[in-house]
C-alpha cells in the first residue's frame, strides 16, 4: 500500500467508524525519504495531503476533543517521523508556504526546510474547495487520488461554488463564499475572482458588487460528499 492509499484508508477508517490506529501507526512509522519519494509531482501531493488534512481533522477534534485555535497550531499529526500541524499542512505544504494572515499575498518568512521541502510547486487554489474545517460552511470531504485529482478536484469547486454563488440582479449583487476573501491572493485578487465566476459559472460580473457571505461555523463533522 503507497503513501496516498495510505491517506484514503485513513480517511476511510474514519468514515465508516472502524479501527483506524493501525494506518496512523504506519504513517508515522514511515521515512521521510519513503514519503518523498512517493510524492514526486503535485498530484501526488495534492491527494495525499487533502485527505491527511481531512482525516487528522476529525481525530483531533472527535478523537483527541482539541478545538479552535489549538486544533489548527498543534503539531500532533506524525507522518514520516516528523510532526506537523493542520496549519503546516494547509498553509505550508498545499499554500507553499503562505503567511496565514495574508489572505495569500505574502511568503511565510519562518518556513522551515522540511516544509519547504515537501511543499507543492504551485498553488491551486482548488484546495480550498476540498478542505474540510468542520463548520457548516466548508466544502464536504472527498476522497482524493492521484490519478483522479484533476477531475476531483473540478468537481468539487464547480458543486461548491454552484451551492454557495446568489445573483441578486436587482441589487447587482453576487453573494459569493467567503473563502474568496479569507484566500484572495491565491484566487488571483478580485479579478481573479470575477475570471473564476464567469469561467466556471457563466456569470457575468461586470457592473455586480461582490458580497462575501458570513461563514457558518456551526459544527458539522460528518460531512462527506455522497
Amino acid at each position: 500500500m503507497n503513501v496516498n492509499q495510505l491517506s484514503e484508508q485513513l480517511l476511510l477508517q474514519i468514515k465508516m467508524g472502524e479501527p483506524w490506529t493501525d494506518f496512523e501507526s504506519k504513517l508515522a512509522n514511515l521515512t521521510l525519504e519513503t514519503l518523498k519519494k512517493e510524492l514526486p509531482a503535485d498530484n501526488h501531493k495534492k491527494a495525499f495531503w487533502i485527505n491527511i488534512y481531512n482525516a487528522f481533522f476529525l481525530i483531533l477534534r472527535k478523537e483527541k476533543k482539541l478545538d479552535k485555535p489549538e486544533i489548527y497550531r498543534k503539531k500532533a499529526i506524525q507522518i514520516g517521523g516528523n510532526s506537523f500541524s493542520l496549519d503546516d499542512i494547509e498553509h505550508g505544504i498545499l499554500r507553499k508556504y503562505r503567511w496565514k494572515f495574508s489572505i495569500g499575498y505574502l511568503p511565510n518568512i519562518f518556513t522551515s526546510s522540511l516544509i519547504k521541502d515537501l511543499a507543492v510547486s504551485k498553488i491551486d487554489y482548488r484546495i480550498h474547495f476540498a478542505l474540510n474545517c468542520g463548520a457548516k460552511s466548508c466544502p464536504p470531504i472527498a476522497f482524493y487520488a492521484p490519478e483522479k485529482i484533476e477531475n476531483q478536484l473540478e468537481m468539487a469547486t464547480l458543486s461548491f461554488l454552484e451551492s454557495e454563488t446568489d445573483v441578486l440582479n436587482n441589487q447587482k449583487e453576487i453573494h459569493i463564499t467567503r473563502l474568496f476573501l479569507w484566500f484572495l491572493g491565491d484566487f488571483g485578487g478580485r479579478k481573479g475572482v470575477r475570471k473564476i465566476l464567469k469561467e466556471r459559472l457563466n456569470i457575468e460580473t461586470k457592473g455586480m458588487k461582490l458580497i462575501f457571505k458570513a461563514y457558518d461555523w456551526e459544527e458539522d463533522l460528518n460531512n462527506y460528499r455522497e
